[in-house]
């Protein structure tokens, strides 16, 4: 995906929120720093120009007149598992943050928030992983898993398993570190920027998901695969582990 910073492209954006005030707000807003928008006010209208446009990210507000949504966010995540989305809400309760996340957001901002941290959020989300130097250097194996960064691909027992771009980001920085600890700040620096501005109860979020994924992942291989384990270090981070150990790059 592309980073707004690239003259020859523009993000393709889409706003699903239904406050006049706060949608003009950031389509003007946006617009004037490089993003191509559509601004949408209903939920079952936002998905509609998902499908018939499909945008590189979505600013999504759960305070909809005609849908909730948290299950706008689950439908959008189904139909386009590789845009970013990001929840806009009035809600506080941390048991609802947590909702949107699990229905498929990478992000949340709570309102009101200034479009200045919003522009950050959204660097810190497109900035692409460094380039690799060479093909060969790009892929890990641990046990029965693969994870390229250049392809961006998550292979377990040679079967694709889909992931969310913050799960694989995730994935390919305890891949690198395979067998050693990674502590939850740089987990944080290294996934979401080191000017991160939200608590790291996104990073627990995103992890749970991801040991989902590669759990069904392996069932679903044939034969099963043996995924690697994503240990939790109580107090400091975690730690990718395979009982098969940690292989030359393939």
């Amino acid at each position: 995906m592309p980073a707004p910073h690239d003259r020859n492209h523009s993000p393709t954006l889409l706003i699903i929120e239904d406050d006049d005030t706060i949608g003009r707000h950031l389509d003007t807003g946006l617009r004037a720093h490089g993003y191509a928008t559509t601004w949408c006010r209903t939920g079952n209208g936002g998905l509609q120009a998902a499908r018939t446009a499909p945008p590189e990210i979505i600013l999504l507000d759960l305070g909809l007149p005609d849908a909730d949504g948290i299950d706008i966010a689950r439908e959008l995540r189904s139909r386009h598992p590789d845009l970013l989305l990001v929840i806009l809400t009035a809600r506080t309760e941390e048991i609802d943050i947590i909702a949107g996340l699990d229905a498929g957001a990478d992000d949340y901002l709570v309102k009101p928030f200034a479009l200045s941290v919003l522009l950050a959020r959204l660097r810190a989300h497109l900035r692409r992983l460094p380039p690799g130097h060479d093909d060969q250097e790009t892929a890990l194996r641990i046990g029965a898993l693969v994870v390229d960064t250049r392809a961006r691909t998550c292979l377990l027992g040679g079967e694709e398993v889909a992931l969310r771009p913050k799960e694989f980001d995730l994935l390919a920085v305890l891949a690198e570190h395979a067998g050693t600890a990674v502590s939850r700040e740089d987990l944080m620096a290294q996934v979401w920027d080191e000017n991160w501005f939200g608590p790291t109860k996104t990073l627990d979020v995103t992890l749970a998901s991801l040991r989902r994924r590669l759990a069904q992942g392996a069932a679903q291989a044939v034969p099963p695969a043996n995924p690697p384990s994503i240990s939790t270090l109580r107090g400091f981070g975690y730690r990718l582990e395979s009982e098969h150990g940690i292989s030359e790059r393939p």
